[in-house]
C-alpha cells in the first residue's frame, strides 16, 4: 500500500465521523504534512508532536545506540531476550534507593521497629504497578510521558507540569547532595567539612557524565555495580546486627501498627512519599525507548511490555530487600535505646563522632538520620560498620545523581523542546540544589542538613499527583494507547491511588501547619498555596475525565477556552493509532 493510499484511509475515517474534522484548512494541511512525515519504513509511526522533542534531540541523551532485540522463532519466554531488555528497570529502581529513601527506612525502624515493613512492601508494589504503566506508555506510543503531555495538554498547564517535575528533580538532587556530603564527612572522619563535601558533588557529577560516552550497556552495568555496592554494604550491616527474622516477616506481611501514635503514622505516610517518586515515572517511560522495538507488530509490543514488567519486578524486588535491610538494622539495633546507651558504645570504640549522642538528657530517645545512623553503627558494631555504611550512602547518592540528570533532560526536551547539553543541564540543576544546601552546611549544622531530607520527602509527595494523573490519563486513552489502553480495573485502581496520595498530602500539610508559628501571614500564604495546588489538581482530573470520554464536561463553563482540550488533543491520533498495526499487516500480506 502506498503512502497516499494510507493517507486516503485516514481521511475517509475522519469524514465518516469517527474522528472529527479539524477546525481549519490550515490545520488539515499541517496535519497531512505531519502524517506524511510520520510514515516511515512502510508503516505509520508514533506522531511527532507540535513542539515535542525530536528523535534527534532525544538521541542526544540516552538513545544514541539503541540495543537490538534478538529475533527468535517464537514468542516464548527467552532469557536471551530478557537480557536485551534488562537495563531501564534497574536505572529506574535507583530512585527507590536514594538517600531520602535510606533516611526514611532508618527512621521507620527507629520509630516503629518492624511495624511499618508492610507499608514499605505495599508502597513498592504500588510503585511497580505505576512503573508498568510508564513503560507501557513508552513502548506502545513511542513517546515518553513528557512528550505525550507536550502533545496533549494546552500550553499553560504543560508549563506548570514541567515546573512541578523540575521541583521534584531539584528536591531529589538536594537529597543526593546531602547524602554524598555526609558520606564523605564520615569516610574522612570529619576532615572534609560538610560544605566542602557539598562542593565536591559538583566535580564528581561531571566525572560520571563522561561514563555514557563509553556506550549504553557499559553505563547500565555501572549503575548495576552501584546497586551491588549498596546491597553488599547494607547487607553487611543486616548480617552484623542479625535482626529477629520472625519479627521481620511479621512486620512485612501482617498489616498492623499496634501502639503507634502520630509520629509513627506520619512516618508511614512518609514511606509512600519517599518510595514513589514523581519524576521517576517520567524517567522510566523514556528509558524504555532505548531498545529497538518494531512497534508495527502487536506481538513485539506485547513481548516488550512483558519483558519490561519482569525486569522492573526483579529490580524493585532487589531494591525492596535493600530497604528492608536498612529498616531492620535500626529496628533491631536502635529502637528503644537511649542516648546514654549509644554514647557508652561510642566511648568504648573511641568514635570521633561520639559527641552527637552526648546530650544533656542522656536518658531520652534520640532522633536518627543518615549521619547519626552511621555514627550509631560505628559506636555499636565497630568502625568498619560506620565506614561500610558511608560507602553505601555514597553509592546511593552517586547513582541517583545520574538518573536525576536524565530525568531532567527528558522533561526539558519533552515539555519545552529545549535541547541543552548534558553538562549545561547538570550545572543548572546542581547549582539550584547546592545553594541552599551549602548555606545550611556552612552556617547551621549537620542536624539541620540531614533534617532537610524529611522536608524534601514531603515535597516529593506533594508532586506525585502531577505524575499519577497524567500517566492514568494517557495510558487509559484509546487515542494514545489503542488496544493497549488500561482496562477498567486498572483505571479505577490508579484513580483510587491518586485520590489516596492527595489525601496523604493534605494530611502532611495539616501536620506541618500545626508546627508553624501562629501568624496570619503564614496561614494566608498556606491557604493561597493550597487553593492553587488543589485547583491545578482539579484541572488535571477534569482533563482526564474528558480524555476518557466524558465530553459533556466540555459544556460546563468552569474552564477558560484556552485551557480546554481541542479536537486535536482529543481525537487526532485515534486514526493513526488504530491503523498502526492493521496497515502493516496488510502490507505483509
Amino acid at each position: 500500500m502506498t503512502m497516499d493510499e494510507k493517507l486516503g484511509i485516514v481521511e475517509e475515517i475522519k469524514k465518516s465521523g469517527d474522528v472529527p474534522m479539524y477546525d481549519s484548512v490550515e490545520r488539515r494541511t499541517s496535519d497531512r504534512a505531519e502524517l506524511e512525515g510520520e510514515i516511515q519504513d512502510g508503516h505509520l509511526s508514533a506522531p511527532s508532536s507540535k513542539g515535542s522533542a525530536s528523535s534527534s534531540s532525544v538521541a542526544s541523551t540516552y538513545f544514541e545506540n539503541k540495543i537490538p532485540i534478538p529475533k527468535t522463532d517464537s514468542y516464548k519466554f527467552s532469557f536471551r531476550k530478557l537480557w536485551a531488555f534488562t537495563g531501564p528497570g534497574w536505572l529506574m529502581s535507583i530512585a527507590y534507593l536514594d538517600p531520602g529513601n535510606i533516611e526514611s527506612d532508618l527512621q521507620s525502624g527507629a520509630k516503629a521497629q518492624f511495624k511499618l515493613l508492610w507499608v514499605l512492601l505495599g508502597a513498592t508494589i504500588l510503585g511497580l504497578l505505576l512503573q508498568r504503566l510508564a513503560a507501557r506508555l513508552g513502548v506502545v506510543s513511542g513517546m515518553h510521558l513528557a512528550e505525550v503531555c507536550n502533545r496533549q495538554y494546552p500550553k499553560i498547564p504543560r508549563v506548570i507540569l514541567w515546573v512541578m517535575v523540575e521541583i521534584a528533580i531539584i528536591g531529589s538532587d538536594m537529597q543526593e547532595v546531602i547524602g554524598t556530603a555526609i558520606a564523605i564527612y564520615l569516610l574522612s572522619n570529619g576532615v572534609i567539612k560538610l560544605w566542602a563535601g557539598v562542593l565536591i558533588t559538583i566535580v564528581d557529577t561531571f566525572t560520571f557524565l563522561l561514563l555514557d560516552k563509553y556506550g549504553l550497556r557499559k553505563l547500565e552495568v555501572f549503575f548495576g555495580f552501584l546497586i551491588l555496592i549498596m546491597a553488599v554494604s547494607f547487607g553487611y550491616e543486616y548480617i552484623v546486627v542479625a535482626p529477629d527474622q520472625v519479627q521481620v516477616l511479621k512486620g512485612m506481611f501482617y498489616p498492623n501498627c499496634e501502639g503507634c501514635g502520630t509520629k509513627q503514622i506520619l512516618q508511614g505516610v512518609g514511606i509512600v512519599g519517599a518510595i514513589i517518586m514523581p519524576h521517576n515515572i517520567y524517567l522510566h517511560s523514556a528509558l524504555v525507548k532505548s531498545r529497538d522495538i518494531d512497534r508495527s507488530k502487536r506481538e513485539n509490543v506485547r513481548e516488550a511490555n512483558m519483558y519490561y514488567f519482569i525486569e522492573a519486578g526483579v529490580a524493585l524486588f532487589v531494591s525492596f530487600l535493600i530497604n528492608v535491610f536498612v529498616t531492620s538494622v535500626f529496628a533491631e539495633g536502635f529502637y528503644g535505646k537511649t542516648a546514654q546507651d549509644i554514647y557508652q558504645g561510642c566511648i568504648a570504640h573511641d568514635n570521633p563522632h561520639s559527641h552527637v549522642f552526648n546530650t544533656s538528657s542522656n536518658t531520652s530517645y534520640p532522633e536518627v538520620d543518615i549521619y547519626r545512623g552511621g555514627v550509631f553503627l560505628g559506636c555499636t558494631f565497630g568502625p568498619a560498620a560506620m565506614y561500610i555504611w558511608a560507602v553505601g550512602i555514597l553509592a546511593a547518592g552517586q547513582s541517583s545523581t545520574m538518573t536525576g540528570t536524565y530525568a531532567g533532560q527528558f522533561a526539558m526536551e519533552g515539555f519545552l523542546n529545549l535541547k541543552w547539553k548534558r553538562w549545561q543541564r547538570v550545572l543548572l540543576t546542581r547549582s539550584i540544589a547546592i545553594l541552599p544546601t551549602v548555606l545550611l552546611a556552612a552556617f547551621e549544622g549537620i542536624e539541620q542538613l540531614t533534617g532537610m531530607n524529611d522536608f524534601l520527602n514531603v515535597l516529593m509527595s506533594l508532586q506525585l499527583p502531577f505524575a499519577l494523573i497524567p500517566i492514568l490519563t494517557f495510558t487509559s486513552s484509546d487515542a494514545v494507547m489503542g488496544e493497549f489502553k488500561n482496562g477498567r480495573p486498572m483505571q479505577v485502581f490508579t484513580a483510587l491511588l491518586a485520590l489516596l496520595v492527595i489525601c496523604i498530602n493534605l494530611f502532611f500539610v495539616s501536620s506541618y501547619i500545626s508546627e508553624l508559628p501562629n501568624h496570619w501571614a503564614i496561614y494566608l500564604a498556606i491557604a493561597l498555596g493550597i487553593f492553587i495546588y488543589m485547583g491545578f489538581v482539579g484541572y488535571l482530573v477534569w482533563f482526564c475525565l474528558v480524555i476518557l470520554g466524558l465530553k459533556q464536561l466540555l459544556n460546563v463553563q468552569c474552564c477558560p477556552k484556552f485551557l480546554q482540550p481541542t479536537s486535536y488533543e482529543l481525537d487526532s491520533e485515534r486514526a493513526t493509532t488504530r491503523l498502526n498495526f492493521d496497515l502493516n499487516a496488510e502490507d505483509e500480506e
